[in-house]
């Protein structure tokens, strides 16, 4: 199968008419980033929601629609009044679970959503597998099995950056393999375009392409990898846990690993905490410990470690470095053993890792002896972390910057 992207931005387009945010302000100046609301046109014979000036945009892309025999809508429309050409088949929204046989050889079916609209599933005459959901929206019934199909889809078009849970969903159920070709659709004015916009997709395992794209259906893309190591890094409120969350949102079952503990009796801590944990999927799980070696060693779905500063205070405390008669005898020696081995295992392990660390070596010198012997082992454990990591990254006013990778 042979899709041509009429349109690959949010309802009302990017940018939104009007809007005077940062994203569609860049948008206009660069004309090259503007998107027209998401439509897709499979093999010339199936068109998937209506884009404004469906005839022309199919003509900048070098097609036609004279052999479209099925238009189909995917969700209520709230962007720009849609054009709808002479000539074509009566739009319409297919009821959930119902299939269509078309005489090109296509199959459709419906597939159920959690919010209001309808996903499709397109099989080609060849057997090529497509599956396609609109804004906001993920499938619904895939902790009971029964939608979609459990073997991989071959391209999966949908709104990445709105509902990076339905990735996770698609993953778990078996839906999105390796060799799934996941495209974000239904961009809107959430990222800045150009780089930051194909490292937020990149790190869920997808890629977008402008408007008049052609994509086979099969065809993997030269999409990078996800990294298998990331190492987040930042100051204080820099927005670097909200970072290392957001790059496993699209991940099913993510372990949470928090060393910090519960702290009783510390409301400030407690508010913390509490933010993190409205931030997470509720497929989610949560572990309180600082004994991260076993969790690297065992396989598993995704760890994601916050922090590597509380580690290391907890492993400070295990060893007595605050003492200097101790620090200097035997405390330091032990100290380099437990990151050796922390280490160590972050470079054997086969489990996806997502840690964070604070940026200590930038800031006032502790007036404390205590205090600079615990930012000069943050930063020597970061580094040795980094180290070991495809990828590295500066978190400063919310804005991620890569390091490596």
């Amino acid at each position: 199968m042979e899709l041509t992207l009429l349109g690959t931005g949010a309802p009302t387009g990017l940018p939104r008419p009007d809007c005077p945010c940062a994203v569609c302000a860049a948008c206009v100046r660069g004309r090259t980033h503007a998107r027209a609301a998401t439509a897709v046109l499979v093999d010339g014979t199936v068109l998937l929601d209506l884009t404004p000036g469906p005839a022309f945009a199919a003509a900048r892309a070098g097609r036609s629609l004279h052999g479209v025999r099925q238009v189909l809508l995917s969700h209520p429309h709230d962007g720009p009044a849609m054009e709808f050409p002479a000539g074509l088949p009566a739009p319409v929204r297919v009821s959930e679970r119902q299939d269509l046989a078309l005489i090109s050889g296509h199959r459709i079916r419906a597939v159920a959503l959690d919010s209001p609209g309808t996903g499709y599933q397109v099989t080609g005459p060849a057997g090529e597998r497509l599956l396609y959901l609109p804004p906001g929206a993920a499938p619904a019934g895939l902790e009971e099995g029964r939608e979609p199909a459990a073997s991989p889809y071959d391209m999966v078009l949908l709104d990445v950056l709105g509902r990076p849970e339905a990735l996770a969903r698609l993953r778990g159920a078996g839906a999105i393999g390796p060799a799934t070709d996941v495209v974000a659709v239904h961009i809107d004015h959430d990222v800045v375009p150009g780089p930051e916009l194909r490292r937020r997709l990149a790190a869920a395992g997808a890629h977008t392409e402008p408007d008049g794209t052609t994509l086979v259906v099969g065809d993997y893309p030269d999409v990078p990898e996800i990294p298998r190591r990331t190492l987040v890094l930042g100051g204080a409120r820099s927005g670097k846990s909200a970072e290392a969350e957001q790059r496993l949102a699209s991940f099913p079952g993510v372990v949470y690993v928090a060393t910090g503990g519960s702290r009783a009796g510390d409301p400030d801590w407690a508010a913390r905490i509490s933010a993190h944990k409205e931030r997470r999927p509720a497929s989610w799980r949560t572990e309180e410990t600082c004994d991260v070696v076993p969790l690297l060693d065992e396989p598993g779905p995704p760890l994601l470690l916050d922090c590597l500063a509380l580690w290391l205070t907890d492993a400070m405390d295990s060893v007595g470095a605050w003492d200097d008669e101790r620090w200097t005898t035997v405390g330091s020696r032990m100290l380099r053993e437990r990151i050796g081995e922390l280490v160590a295992a972050l470079r054997r392990t086969r489990r996806t890792v997502v840690a964070v660390s604070n940026e200590v070596g930038s800031g006032i010198v502790p007036e404390t002896s205590s205090g600079r012997r615990f930012r000069d082992e943050l930063g020597r454990l970061n580094a040795e972390f980094a180290a070991e990591c495809e990828h590295v990254l500066l978190v400063t006013a919310g804005i991620a910057q890569p390091l490596r990778g």
